[in-house]
C-alpha cells in the first residue's frame, strides 16, 4: 500500500478520533454540568430525549467506525513500511476499542436504558433522586471514556507524524553505501 494512502487513512481515522473524543468531552465540560443545575424532572427528561437522539447517522461513523479507521491505518502503515506508525495507530484503536466503545457499550448505554424505563418520575423528589442515582455514576464513566478517546486521539496523532515524517526519504542499504562513495568523490 502506498503512503499516500496510508496517510490518508491516517487523517481519517484521526479525524474520525477527534470527533468521538469532542463528543464525550462535551458530555463532561457543559452537558451534564446544565443538567446538574436543571430541575431534575428536566434533566431526566432532556437526558432521555438526547439519548434517543444520538443513534443516528452522523454519529455512528465516529462511535462505531474510529476503532475500525483506526486499524485500517495501522494496515496501512504497516504496508507502507511504517512500522512505528503502525504500532500507534493500532493501540490507538484498541484503546478506543476498549476504552471507548465498549466501555459505553457496557457501562453508559444500559445506564441510559434504565433511565428511559418506565414513566418520567412526576415529582419533584422522584425526579431528584433518580437524577442523584444516575449522574455521578454516568459522569465517571464519561469522564473515564473521554480520557481513553483523548489518550486515543494523541496516539493517533503521533502515529499520524511519524509516518508523515518517514516519507520514504530514507536512503536504502545500497543507496547509503553509493551516497558515502559520492560524498567521498566530491570531498577529495
Amino acid at each position: 500500500m502506498s503512503r499516500r494512502t496510508a496517510i490518508g487513512l491516517t487523517l481519517l481515522a484521526v479525524t474520525l478520533t477527534a470527533a468521538i473524543f469532542g463528543f464525550f468531552y462535551a458530555w463532561v465540560c457543559s452537558t451534564m454540568w446544565g443538567l446538574d443545575d436543571a430541575d431534575p424532572r428536566v434533566a431526566v427528561s432532556a437526558m432521555r430525549a438526547m439519548n434517543d437522539s444520538v443513534r443516528n447517522g452522523v454519529f455512528a461513523p465516529a462511535f462505531f467506525g474510529t476503532p475500525v479507521a483506526l486499524a485500517l491505518a495501522a494496515i496501512a502503515a504497516r504496508s507502507a513500511g511504517s512500522r512505528r506508525a503502525a504500532a500507534l495507530l493500532g493501540v490507538a484503536a484498541a484503546v478506543y476499542l476498549l476504552g471507548g466503545l465498549v466501555l459505553t457499550m457496557t457501562v453508559n448505554v444500559p445506564m441510559n436504558e434504565d433511565l428511559a424505563r418506565g414513566e418520567l418520575p412526576a415529582t419533584y423528589a422522584a425526579a431528584d433522586a433518580r437524577w442523584d442515582d444516575y449522574s455521578p455514576t454516568w459522569q465517571r464513566f464519561n469522564q473515564l471514556r473521554t480520557a481513553l478517546s483523548g489518550v486515543a486521539l494523541v496516539l493517533a496523532l503521533t502515529g499520524l507524524v511519524s509516518l508523515a515524517r518517514d516519507d520514504g526519504a530514507r536512503p536504502s542499504p545500497g543507496g547509503v553505501e553509493r551516497a558515502r562513495r559520492g560524498f567521498v568523490r566530491i570531498s577529495r
